[in-house]
């Protein structure tokens, strides 16, 4: 417990603050892994707009995440990657889906494994990375390969959606099923096939302010902000959808 904690603190040392006005107050944000290029942008426009407030953000995967937070991490707001891991943190305030996402088979630039659809994860000769059941991109790929008929046949299992794009950004696998987000953000270091079976697992994203909340006034302005027209503008330019 004290080395959960402790590293939870080491990762929340590593975060933004704004330029100018020295911060005064700091709002804690544990976010999904998938999350962590758009919320990085909106936390340094939230700070811009609240001068004297740092946004800090623990990313990690969801079930880790919820984790920490069951277990006494100094957390704000939770912004989970499925709505199951959501209703795990007893602590949450009234949880409010901002935006979905859905899945995207990854390939590395030039795909040298020569995948063509979600038909190859069933194939022992591929490479093949998942996420693990228990994070929100693992559940998801597991439906995803089922409304497809396909026996995935992954080589590694990894604890959230950044790890398994690694993997595929590293040339060590010759696919793995992501977020179509983590593709657009990776730019032109990987490639993304979409498939029709990714419709059959899309996640709804929830958000919520913590009840024991260090910072309840500044968490709830967060909320807001990712909810206003500015937030969903950003989530909607990273490759997100409106719930």
């Amino acid at each position: 417990m004290r080395a959960l904690l402790l590293a939870v603190l080491l990762v929340l040392t590593g975060c933004s603050s704004s330029q100018g006005q020295e911060p005064t107050r700091t709002v804690t944000v544990f976010a999904a892994a998938s999350l962590t290029e758009v919320f990085t942008a909106i936390g340094k426009d939230f700070e811009a707009a609240n001068p004297g407030v740092k946004v800090a953000f623990n990313f990690a995967g969801s079930s880790a995440l919820a984790q920490q937070i069951n277990q006494g991490a100094p957390a704000d707001v939770f912004a989970s990657a499925a709505p199951a891991n959501m209703q795990q943190v007893t602590d949450a305030l009234s949880p409010v889906t901002f935006t979905r996402n859905q899945l995207e088979i990854a390939v590395p630039k030039g795909n040298p494994g020569k995948i063509t659809g979600l038909a190859d994860f069933g194939d022992a000769s591929r490479k093949i990375a998942l996420c693990a059941e228990q994070v929100p991109c693992g559940a998801a790929a597991k439906k995803a390969l089922a409304a497809a008929g396909v026996t995935g046949a992954p080589d590694t299992l990894e604890q959230d959606v950044k790890a398994a794009l690694t993997k595929v950004r590293l040339g060590e696998v010759d696919a793995a099923l992501v977020y179509r987000t983590d593709v657009k953000a990776a730019g032109a270091e990987v490639e993304g096939i979409d498939f029709p079976e990714a419709t059959a697992a899309v996640n709804d994203y929830p958000i919520a302010v913590l009840g024991k909340a260090p910072n309840s006034a500044d968490a709830k302005a967060f909320v807001d902000f990712v909810l206003s027209d500015r937030g969903k503008t950003a989530l909607t330019n990273a490759g997100f959808t409106a719930p």
